[in-house]
């Protein structure tokens, strides 16, 4: 009885090892295979606008005018493109890149945006212009501080930024506007909300009534000023203002550095104001839809939109649209 319970665990020793390699190895091809995949799933997308508007137009014309003088129109667009077609000249052609910024409170866009950024630099002229359709009502100090920074790099490459606003660019989103040499908005586009904001629920009473403990050991004293299960303290609130006022204080210091004409201490109370009222206030420089401004830019220069495609995993975009518990405090 003793040798055959030996023997059958030495069997079941094997089996189990044989199944526990298995796994791995199967783990492994697998993740190597959701690598190799991922890298092909990320790529960079280029679409002339020019093209987009002729078309759109076309169809238009070919609905409302006669024959013969849709047919001139046509003519007229053939002679256009042979003079597009023909050798640069010393004075070459404008381009505009167009990029799309959609933020969320962790700013995730941010990963296709320096893709982006990184490849039109590559090729991006004196004369040409890079704007930004941007639309985000904030987030994450941090996240935010960094979308900011990407954008800052145009500038110090010697190219034109322009950010363009036809909903909401508040809190990190004016952070990340306000590094355009030029900011356009749309009449009633929300602009401004220089303010920074720290909020964290507190579950110590709970625990007390159920009679759980929560222990906390930190070395040094601000280690952990509020928190989430422990008793907070007034000393610890004191030091979690201070730390939010300072963080206001840096962002209305990088505000005036960027846009040193504005009075920074009558829009930075944590408001928010409409387009027309927010070019008053110097926060923006210009009435206008990003539409307009694109389709006027098509008449002089090549209009190009830019995007680099990444494949977000399910618990990215779970965490994307998820307010940070570690990181509460918000512009």
């Amino acid at each position: 009885m003793i040798d055959f319970l030996t023997e059958y665990g030495i069997f079941l020793a094997k089996g189990v090892t044989l199944v526990l390699l298995f796994l791995l190895a199967f783990g492994g091809m697998l993740r190597l295979y959701t690598r190799k995949k991922s890298v092909r799933d990320e790529h960079l997308e280029v679409k002339k606008l020019n093209e987009k508007y002729q078309r759109m137009s076309l169809v238009l014309k070919a609905a409302t005018l006669s024959k013969k003088a849709f047919k001139q129109e046509l003519k007229a667009l053939k002679v256009q493109h042979k003079q597009n077609r023909k050798p640069s000249t010393d004075n070459e052609r404008k381009r505009v890149y167009v990029l799309k910024f959609k933020g969320d409170v962790r700013a995730s866009a941010v990963a296709s945006l320096r893709e982006s950024i990184t490849a039109i630099l590559t090729v991006a002229k004196p004369l040409d212009e890079i704007v930004v359709l941007l639309e985000s009502s904030g987030g994450t100090v941090h996240e935010y501080g960094l979308a900011a920074s990407q954008l800052r790099r145009i500038g110090s490459k010697g190219v034109k930024l322009t950010v363009a606003v036809d909903k909401v660019a508040a809190s990190g989103g004016y952070m990340m506007a306000c590094v355009a040499d030029r900011i356009i908005a749309a009449p009633f586009a929300i602009i401004g909300s220089i303010g920074v904001i720290g909020q964290l629920p507190n579950f110590n009473r709970l625990l007390k009534k159920i009679d759980i403990d929560f222990e906390q050991i930190t070395a040094g004293e601000y280690k952990r000023t509020l928190n989430l299960f422990g008793e907070n303290t007034e000393n610890g609130r004191a030091k979690a203002q201070e730390e939010i006022k300072d963080t206001h204080r840096l962002f209305k210091e990088f505000v005036v550095e960027n846009r040193p004409k504005m009075d920074i201490e009558t829009i930075a109370t944590g408001e928010h104001w409409y387009g027309k009222r927010a070019l008053t206030l110097n926060l923006v420089d210009e009435l206008c839809t990003s539409d307009d401004y694109l389709c006027a830019a098509a008449l002089q220069a090549d209009v190009y939109e830019v995007s680099y495609i990444r494949r977000k995993g399910f618990l990215e975009r779970l965490l994307s649209s998820t307010p940070s518990l570690l990181s509460s405090v918000h512009f």
